[in-house]
């Protein structure tokens, strides 16, 4: 599983001209899923994630009780080593990846975080502003 972390002062998630996820002052996360992954490494990655010293004066998510946005994004995994055209094989196919993000987000929750999520499945306008900017890549 990989997570692509970043801070931010808002993000928000649309979808069919709905917004359906929102917050300020905390971590846009981008979640990709590749095939050997469990919940146990969904858990693992959330844990990271949440303690994560990315705010300002080295704090935490947790430390601070920032909101998180989840994202499901398949093109993490994405190798576009050869040519141009990036293969996405790497990939968990939607099946094995959307109970496996929900695990992400379940596990976040579960340590305090309040978290707001994308739609799985769906065309989504992803709008954020950075703040630092400060952007990490998160693998387990």
């Amino acid at each position: 599983m990989r997570a692509l972390v970043q801070t931010v002062s808002r993000a928000s998630v649309t979808v069919d001209g709905e917004i359906v996820g929102a917050i300020e002052d905390g971590l846009l996360v981008l979640v990709g899923v590749t095939h050997s992954d469990t919940p146990e490494v969904a858990a693992r990655l959330a844990r990271k994630t949440y303690e994560l010293r990315v705010l300002d004066d080295e704090r935490s998510a947790a430390d601070v009780g920032a909101p998180v946005l989840v994202v499901s994004q398949f093109t993490l995994y994405g190798d576009a080593r050869k040519g141009r055209r990036p293969s996405w094989i790497a990939a968990a196919p939607a099946e094995v990846a959307e109970p496996l993000v929900t695990a992400f987000a379940e596990a976040l929750r579960a340590q305090g975080a309040k978290v707001e999520t994308g739609r799985f499945r769906t065309h989504m306008l992803v709008e954020s502003v950075n703040v630092g900017p400060r952007t990490v890549l998160l693998e387990i």
